[in-house]
């Protein structure tokens, strides 16, 4: 039987990248003493790789496919074939970025200040050729963690760190300078891995699941009972993928009423379509929307 050699991210994307994965249909099990975890697939293979590794396994062959951040792909300027994006995340599902940090008495004010600097970061190659790019000739070193701290103990003049929210970065008195990457998940393939046609139809399930499953936590389900008289008013109301599904209800002028929605729309919603004359409404998630 032929088999898939999935890269699974180890560290901060690993327990929502194997959440997206039991949403979309496929249970990873960790076992504690190896990176080799189990998948309810006999075609997948699972290998737990750091995400700043798992470009090159890609690219080289080691592995067919994986997961990983735009900003790893870039920093080692891997060989890989982008088969989707998957924005989500250990803490939400935004994109996370990359950002010149520097203290707030700080006489930096932009890229072109950073001359003669030295600047902390995980994010090494990337920094180092933004700041050519710009024209700035400084000394990018490597950190290997508590890079905000290097700047607020004068360690470092800046750093390059990442965040999602930035709030962290302020707790620690330190000042946003400016964006330098927008980073998100994306599912890379090896190029040689989709020439073969088995493996490219495994991946592009793969793909369309992991998409589906996350298309769906920004949806919700609603269900309602609604009057023939009031059934306009309502449906005037109802956004939805397509048109809101209507049926008659077992001898009865009323009607059941279906439709899929925007999440963050429904607060608002339900109490107007109560207001138009909805009944018996009932709102229920999703587990992929395609």
């Amino acid at each position: 039987m032929p088999q898939l050699r999935l890269g699974i991210p180890k560290g901060s994307l690993e327990a929502a990248s194997i959440e997206l994965f039991a949403q979309a249909g496929w249970k990873i099990s960790l076992n504690s003493r190896n990176y080799f975890p189990a998948i309810d697939d006999p075609e997948i293979t699972c290998s737990l790789v750091r995400s700043q590794e798992m470009g090159t396994y890609v690219s080289n062959g080691t592995l067919d496919a994986g997961l990983t951040g735009l900003d790893w792909i870039q920093e080692t300027e891997a060989q890989v074939s982008t088969v989707c994006d998957l924005v989500y995340s250990k803490a939400s599902d935004q994109p996370c970025r990359w950002v010149l940090v520097v203290r707030q008495d700080s006489p930096i004010q932009s890229v072109k200040d950073l001359g003669g600097k030295r600047v902390a970061t995980e994010l090494v190659s990337f920094t180092r050729r933004y700041l050519q790019n710009n024209g700035v000739d400084a000394q990018v070193d490597f950190s290997w963690g508590a890079t905000e701290a290097k700047v607020v103990e004068g360690l470092a003049d800046a750093a390059v760190e990442i965040t999602e929210t930035g709030s962290t970065i302020r707790a620690h008195g330190l000042r946003i300078v400016c964006d330098l990457l927008y980073t998100h998940t994306q599912f890379i393939a090896n190029p040689q891995a989709l020439e073969d046609p088995w493996k490219k139809a495994k991946i592009g399930q793969i793909a369309t699941l992991l998409q589906g499953a996350l298309a769906a936590r920004h949806k919700v389900g609603l269900k309602m009972n609604v009057s023939a008289t009031d059934l306009e008013s309502v449906i005037q109301l109802l956004p939805s993928l397509r048109a809101p599904t209507v049926s008659n209800l077992y001898k009865s002028d009323w009607l059941a009423v279906e439709s899929v929605v925007d999440r963050h729309k429904v607060r608002d919603l339900i109490p107007s379509l109560l207001a138009a004359g909805a009944q018996g409404i009932l709102e229920f998630d999703l587990k992929k929307v395609l």
